[in-house]
């Protein structure tokens, strides 16, 4: 139960950074942004360097650490980019390709066994994310492409992250990540940068407090509870920004966009739970 609750958390804490990247993207540019969010990171992450004594640190696989971090900044620029141009409820949903990306890329990059099921599923998440995007009917808007494609670098990063999970610790993992996005994300910031007052710089220590939050609760959750029981509340993600946005927006998801929402993260969370049921078998 305790885990559920905890997942429930990451998905609220996860819509409201996501409602403040949007409403702060009206007066700062998303890279700018994104700079301030991975800074409060940091600084989240380092009493956890200090306790360790940065004995965390310690690894051989550097080179695959920095890959991991360049993919996951340009993840990251593209989804707050897109954040700041199309609806928030719209991001999100798109943003559920990600595990179907991750299961083509689980085939060809780490060599997984084909699976009839694994390809239907795929099939049917991206007929989803046909149904929201309706290409051919109407205008496919730029943030719909970069959310799409972010999804897409972010599986890239959580297959590095398979390998790397291998000889390197879940700490390990997560501290040359913070640190890789914080160093990364200084020029894309310094390219774009804008003056902001001290009530901007309150509103980004709230989306740095809340994406930390969130990180901390999804990672806790997936540690006390098996994930195909709290996988299926990440929906709940949809539902909160789908409020956020109709409420301080004014922006209402069309059907278009609930119906291939629940086709996209069905087939992510039916994937998810039959790779959890043949781990259990083999062991």
């Amino acid at each position: 139960m305790r885990g559920i609750v905890l997942m429930c958390l990451s998905t609220g804490a996860f819509s409201i950074m996501h409602g403040l990247v949007r409403f702060v993207s009206e007066v700062l540019p998303p890279f700018q942004i994104a700079f301030f969010r991975n800074i409060f990171g940091l600084v989240f992450l380092f009493p956890l360097l200090k306790r360790s004594r940065f004995a965390i640190l310690r690894t051989k696989r550097i080179g695959l650490h920095a890959l991991r971090g360049v993919i996951n900044m340009a993840a990251m620029l593209m989804f707050f980019t897109a954040l700041s141009i199309s609806p928030i409820a719209k991001v999100t949903a798109l943003s559920f390709t990600a595990p179907i990306f991750m299961a083509i890329l689980a085939v060809l990059v780490l060599g997984e066994r084909f699976r009839i099921y694994r390809w239907v599923t795929i099939l049917s998440g991206f007929v989803g994310m046909l149904i929201i995007l309706r290409p051919g009917l109407v205008a496919i808007d730029t943030g719909a492409l970069l959310v799409t494609t972010s999804a897409a670098l972010w599986a890239v990063a959580m297959i590095i992250i398979k390998i790397l999970s291998r000889t390197e610790s879940s700490l390990t993992i997560v501290a040359y990540m913070g640190i890789f996005l914080g160093v990364f994300s200084i020029a894309p910031a310094l390219w774009v940068w804008q003056p902001f007052g001290l009530q901007t710089l309150g509103w980004m220590v709230l989306i740095g407090l809340f994406g930390s939050i969130a990180q901390l609760a999804i990672s806790q959750s997936l540690k006390e509870t098996d994930p195909t029981a709290v996988m299926p509340f990440d929906f709940l993600k949809l539902i909160w920004t789908a409020i956020i946005g109709a409420w301080f927006f004014s922006e209402i998801p069309d059907m278009y966009t609930l119906i291939g929402a629940a086709m996209i993260f069905l087939s992510g969370l039916f994937i998810a739970l039959r790779e959890r049921t043949g781990q259990s078998r083999r062991i």
